[in-house]
Parts: C-alpha cells; structure tokens; sequence
C-alpha cells in the first residue's frame, strides 16, 4: 500500500468492552502491524448521560491484559491529540458551521414537540420517521433573526434527493443506497455536541484513518458518512464492516441475557489472553491451511480482511474452553508462550502457568505443593479458575456422605473394605514417605496376592483418600497428600463406611 495504514477503534465508555467490540480491536490491530502502519485509540464519549466512571481506564486495562498496544491514544497522546471527543469540541462546531457556509448543512430550530409531531404523522401514514425539511429553505434573514433571539437550534446536513450513494466493502463487496432513504440527520445538536456521524468523520480525517473495520451494526450509517466526506471534499477511507457474534447457541446477537459479554469477564474466569485471540481470530475468518491454532505473530502476517465470513457466527464456548485447554498444556510444558507474540513492550505471556494461576488459588490452598499439584491437574484444566474445584481434596477434608458410602460400598461390603484398608494401613505405615514408585510396589502387591478386583480395589482406594470417583493418577495423588494424610483418611474411610 503507498500510503501509511492507519486503522483504529472508537470505543464509548458506557460500560465494560464487549467481546466482539474487543474482537475488532484485534482486527485493526492486526491489519496496522501487517503494514507497519500505526493502530490509534480514541474514546466516543459524547454520550455524557449513560458514560460510566473509570470506563476509559479499563478499556486501555483490557487491551494491556489481551498483550495487545495502541500507537496513539488517551493517556498517551500523539500528533492528533486529544484523542477523547468531549475534549474536542471546539474542531466538531468549527466543522459544522463550516458545512453551513458551504451550503452543505443547516440550522434547524424546530422544537422537540414538533419534532414528534412529524415522527407521529409518518408512523400513522407507514413511512420511515424522517425529518420533513421544515428548516431547510429558511431565508438568511429569518436565520439571522433566530439566532439573534437565542433560539435553540441543531445543525442538520442537507442530503441530496434521489442519488445513489455507491461504496466498496472489503468484506461485502459494492454497497449502493439510495439517498431518499437518509434522514437529513443531525450533525451538531443544541447543547454544542456533536453527532456521532459528524464526530467520527472529523475525528477520522483529523486522525488520518485509512481503515475503518467496525461492526455491520454501523452500515446504514455508512453512506450519511460518505456524503460528509463529499461535503467537506475529503477522501473517505476503505470500510469493513464485521458480522456480529451470535449467542452461544447461534440464535441472536450475543447479548447478557445468555451469557457474558464483557472481555474482561473471560479473563477473570482463567481463560488465557492468547487463547482468547486465537479464538476470536478464528471466529469467522480461517487460515488458508485450516487450522486452527493460530499465533498473534502468523495472523498479522495471514490476515486479510476480505476473507472475513459475510455471516455471524457463534461464540461457541466449547471450542473456546478446547482451544484454552490448549493453551494451558502448552503454557505448562513449555514455561511460557513468548513465541505467541510480537516484539512489543508488554507481554503476559512471558508468566509461567504457577505465576497465571496464583490469583485464582484459594487462601487455604498449600502454596509449596502447587508445583506437584499442578503436575497432576494441568491436563483437565480448561480455565484457570477450575483449578480450586479439581485440587481441593489435597488440602481439604471432603464430606463422607451418603453417596460417597454408596460408592464405596457399591461392590464390596463393609467387611471386604475394613480388611482392604487395614491391609492398607499397615503396609504403608512401615514406608518412611510415599513415593509413586513405593506406592505402586506395595499397593498393587496387595491387589494381586489377595486376587482383589481391579476396578473394586482401586476405585475403593480413590474413594477412600480423595472423596472422589475421578481424580488425577492415585499413586501421584497419595505421593502429594503425604503419609500423615493418607492414613488419616483410610482410618476415616474404616469408620465412615460402617466397617
């Protein structure tokens, strides 16, 4: 490309950054690096009465925990600063009054009453609730007049009648709308704040954004943004517009009411931030060899914006929790996945999983034993925060409850166990510690000199030191547990089976 690739993302603070908000992030950032261009932050924040406190701090928050990096943006200034728009107001009303000079837009003075009296008469004769243009064609004079009796007014754009407004999509091809269809919309309301059409426009050209990948939610509103650009005389940038996620279950927009949104929330769960892009990176776009474990390094070399999928596709959270536990087994085996990024500043993929996993650990959880124990869990965990449900037996006592008793008992009565454990027990209380290989010898030997059953004997044992029918490897387990706890457990194995 000879020009300088300059792609960005607009978030508004009213809330915590949606997956598929976090998902588009990726997107530019990715398209930005592939042509050692620039990726830009800016913060939408006109919408001052739904703009929640602290909401710019967690955005910049989350894109630093994904391991992701913005060139320009809030808290980090640039050429183009301020990148927040209610600092930037003074540029959207010299814009619009600019427009009005031109014979682009106009002052509109009509009420908020006569407004919904227009909307009311359209909806009753079944047209699209436009504006009818009342203000359009006022007379210099009566303008003047107006604003020198302090009548409140918006700036409105003048949209031409009947010509069709044609553009290119890199993911859906050409896109041609009919002009009758837009509003004369609303560039600069009455309390001196911009539109979102107008900001983003001046912000855009301001900011020399060459790219604009953003959600299809935005494309009726694309052609009101070509005609500002043609208002102005400016070149308009090259548009993609993203499909949406679907829920889960792939039936409608993915929305609170089915699950979590916020992707913040998947990192709070133990869902590891490069697993998490692999997943949205794959989500509607797929690499020419097909797979599907794709490095932040390969994508911004693989990614093209055209082979996005024209249609939505699920977040589906089985192959999110498989990619993670992927993830995970890679992140224990290799100490840490460096080679997931690029050579940026901040990585949390140079943690190891005991570093990533710490936060998720109880505070009754045997910290000098995490190294064994993780030994023996990473392998069936698929989040982080899964950890605490699959170790616990080693560090807290477990209810002997009636279907533990009807587990145990299930092929064996209590006679056949009361002999089974004390065999156990004095057996294991001659070894000076237990070890896997120690365990194994002693353990089996009884199993095969009594002719107990396999599944009886050992699934009895499982039992009787962790509490549970599935566990990690039981020799490993009762190395970890310590002698001291695994004799205390089979004598409450004795006493709690009704031997």
């Amino acid at each position: 490309m000879s020009q300088t690739v300059r792609t960005r993302m607009a978030p508004s603070p009213t809330g915590e950054m949606h997956v598929g908000s976090f998902s588009i992030i990726l997107k530019n950032f990715a398209l930005a690096r592939q042509n050692h261009g620039q990726f830009i932050l800016r913060i939408e924040d006109t919408d001052k009465e739904r703009e929640v406190p602290g909401a710019i701090e967690r955005i910049i928050q989350t894109i630093k925990d994904y391991g992701l990096s913005f060139d320009e943006g809030p808290l980090k200034g640039g050429a183009h600063a301020p990148y927040v728009q209610s600092e930037r107001l003074a540029l959207y009303r010299q814009a619009a009054l600019e427009l009005v000079e031109k014979g682009q837009a106009y002052y509109c003075f009509c009420s908020k009453e006569r407004l919904e009296e227009v909307r009311a008469k359209a909806r009753a004769e079944k047209r699209p609730p436009k504006y009818d243009r009342y203000c359009r064609n006022l007379s210099r004079a009566e303008i003047e007049s107006k604003l020198a009796a302090g009548d409140k007014f918006v700036i409105r754009l003048k949209v031409p009648d009947d010509r069709d407004i044609i553009f290119q999509d890199l993911i859906r091809g050409e896109i041609k709308i009919n002009s009758n269809q837009i509003d004369d919309q609303v560039l600069l309301k009455s309390d001196g704040f911009p539109t979102y059409h107008l900001a983003v426009v001046v912000d855009d050209h301001d900011m020399k954004i060459t790219h604009i990948m953003r959600g299809e939610e935005w494309l009726p509103s694309t052609p009101k943004h070509i005609l500002l650009y043609e208002a102005f005389g400016w070149e308009p940038p090259v548009y993609a517009h993203i499909p949406v996620y679907l829920n889960p279950d792939g039936k409608g927009k993915m929305s609170k009411r089915k699950g979590d949104v916020s992707a913040q929330s998947y990192l709070q769960k133990g869902y590891l931030p490069e697993a998490l892009l692999n997943f949205f990176m794959i989500l509607g776009w797929t690499p020419q060899d097909q797979r599907d474990l794709v490095t932040l390094k390969e994508y911004v070399t693989e990614f093209n914006p055209s082979d996005i999928s024209k249609k939505s596709v699920a977040f589906d959270i089985k192959k999110l929790n498989w990619l993670n536990g992927i993830y995970i087994r890679k992140l224990y085996e290799q100490g840490n996945l460096a080679h997931f990024w690029l050579a940026e500043k901040h990585h949390v993929s140079q943690l190891s999983l005991e570093q990533r996993i710490a936060r998720f650990l109880p505070s009754d959880f045997p910290y000098e034993k995490l190294a064994a124990i993780l030994a023996l869990v990473y392998e069936r965990l698929e989040r982080l925060d899964q950890v605490e449900e699959l170790s616990s037996f080693f560090y807290r006592d477990f209810a002997y409850d009636e279907e533990w008793k009807k587990l145990i008992l299930k092929k064996a009565d209590s006679s056949l166990i009361s002999r089974q454990v004390n065999e156990l027990l004095i057996v294991l209380q001659d070894l000076p510690e237990l070890t896997v290989a120690n365990l194994e010898e002693k353990i089996r030997g009884l199993q095969e000199k009594n002719d107990y059953h396999k599944g009886q004997y050992f699934m009895m044992l499982r039992l009787a030191v962790t509490g549970r029918k599935v566990s990690p490897p039981l020799f490993e387990s009762m190395a970890v547990l310590g002698k001291e706890l695994v004799l205390k457990r089979l004598h409450s194995a004795i006493l709690n089976c009704g031997a």
